[in-house]
C-alpha cells in the first residue's frame, strides 16, 4: 500500500463520469491510500433524506469508513439550486484539512464546485411567466434579447433557455454578461479525472444497477416519500427512477412500462454526462474496468499536485471571479 501523504500535500481530486461507471467505488479505493482523504457528494438527488436507494447513495459501511459530505442535507419537498450547492461545498471545503475527493456526475454542480462559479441571482416570478412559453417561443426571445447566449445553449434545452431569459429580463443585464460561458476551461488547483466505459457496458451496468434497487425496495421509498404530507419539491420529483416510479404510484402505469422507460432515460442521460465532462480538456481519463484503476488515478493524482505546486503562483491566487453562464 502506497503510505499517506502529509495534509496539503496533494490537491484535491474531482471524478467524474456517467452514472453506474464505478466513481463511488474508485473514491472509496482512493482513500484507502490516503487516510486523510475525505469524501464531498457532487450529486442533485444526493442532498435528500429518505432518497438512498434510487441515487445510489453511499453505504452505511462507506460513510462510517470515510466522512461523506453533501449527503442528505434537504428533505425531498425543498428545493435545491446550483447556487446552494455551491455555497455548502465552499463551506465544507474551509472546514476540512486534508484533501477532499468530488465524487458526481452532476456536470453543472461539478462546475460550480471546482471553478467556483459566480452563479446569477433567482427571479421566481419572471420563471413562472416564462415557464408558459413553448421552448421555441424561449428561444426566439432569447435570441432577440441576448443573442450571445442563446448561441451558446442547444436550441432544445428548455431549461438553460429559460434560465438564460430569467436572468436577462429580472436583473436587466443580459445573461452573457455574466462571463466567459461554461465552455471556458480555466487552470483549477483541483486534480480531474474522469472513467471512460463502453456504451455497451455501461448499459448493462445501468441495467443491474436498476434490477438491484427494485430488489432492494426502491418502490417501497417512492411510495414512502409520496404518502409523505410534505411530498417532493420540483427538484426531487424529477429524479431519474424516482419519476418513472411515480408515474406507477400516481397514475397505475404498469411497472414494466415504468422500468423500461427509466432505463431508456438513465442511458441517455449517461451519454449526456459522456459528451459534457468529454468537453472539458482538464480532465484524464482512465478505463474504469481496468485492474489497476485505483494504483493508476492515484499515481496520477499525485504527479499532477507535485507539477502544480512546483509552478504555483498562478492557480494557487485563484478567486471567485469564476462567472456562471
Amino acid at each position: 500500500m502506497t503510505p499517506d501523504r502529509p495534509p496539503g500535500g496533494l490537491d484535491d481530486l474531482a471524478i467524474v463520469g456517467p452514472t453506474a461507471a464505478g466513481k463511488s467505488a474508485l473514491a472509496m479505493g482512493l482513500t484507502r491510500l490516503v487516510s486523510t482523504a475525505e469524501i464531498m457528494s457532487v450529486d442533485s438527488m444526493c442532498v435528500y433524506r429518505g432518497m438512498d436507494i434510487g441515487t445510489a447513495k453511499p453505504t452505511a459501511a462507506d460513510r462510517a469508513e470515510v466522512p461523506h459530505h453533501l449527503l442528505d442535507m434537504l428533505d425531498p419537498h425543498e428545493d435545491c439550486s446550483v447556487a446552494w450547492f455551491r455555497d455548502r461545498a465552499e463551506e465544507v471545503r474551509a472546514a476540512t484539512v486534508g484533501p477532499m475527493l468530488l465524487v458526481g456526475g452532476t456536470g453543472l454542480y461539478h462546475r460550480a464546485v471546482v471553478d467556483r462559479l459566480a452563479i446569477p441571482g433567482r427571479y421566481p416570478a419572471v420563471a413562472a411567466e416564462l415557464d408558459t412559453l413553448s421552448t421555441a417561443e424561449l428561444r426566439s426571445r432569447l435570441e432577440s434579447t441576448d443573442p450571445v447566449a442563446a448561441s451558446r445553449i442547444d436550441g432544445g434545452n428548455r431549461r438553460r433557455l429559460l434560465r438564460a431569459l430569467e436572468v436577462t429580463i429580472g436583473s436587466g443585464r443580459r445573461f452573457s454578461d455574466s462571463g466567459p460561458g461554461l465552455g471556458a476551461y480555466a487552470p483549477v488547483p483541483v486534480v480531474q479525472v474522469g472513467l471512460a466505459i463502453e456504451r455497451a457496458d455501461l448499459g448493462r451496468r445501468i441495467e443491474q444497477r436498476l434490477a438491484d434497487q427494485m430488489d432492494s425496495g426502491f418502490l417501497a421509498e417512492v411510495e414512502r416519500i409520496e404518502a409523505h404530507v410534505d411530498g417532493w419539491s420540483r427538484t426531487s420529483e424529477r429524479a431519474l427512477g424516482y419519476r418513472h416510479l411515480l408515474d406507477h404510484v400516481r397514475h397505475g402505469r404498469p411497472i414494466e412500462d415504468c422500468l423500461r422507460s427509466a432505463l431508456i432515460d438513465t442511458r441517455r442521460f449517461a451519454l449526456r454526462q459522456q459528451k459534457w465532462f468529454g468537453r472539458d480538456p482538464r480532465i484524464r481519463w482512465f478505463d474504469a474496468d481496468s485492474p489497476t484503476l485505483v494504483d493508476s488515478v492515484f499515481d496520477w493524482w499525485v504527479s499532477s499536485s507535485d507539477i502544480r505546486r512546483a509552478t504555483s503562483g498562478v492557480v494557487d491566487s485563484l478567486d471567485d471571479s469564476g462567472s456562471f453562464t
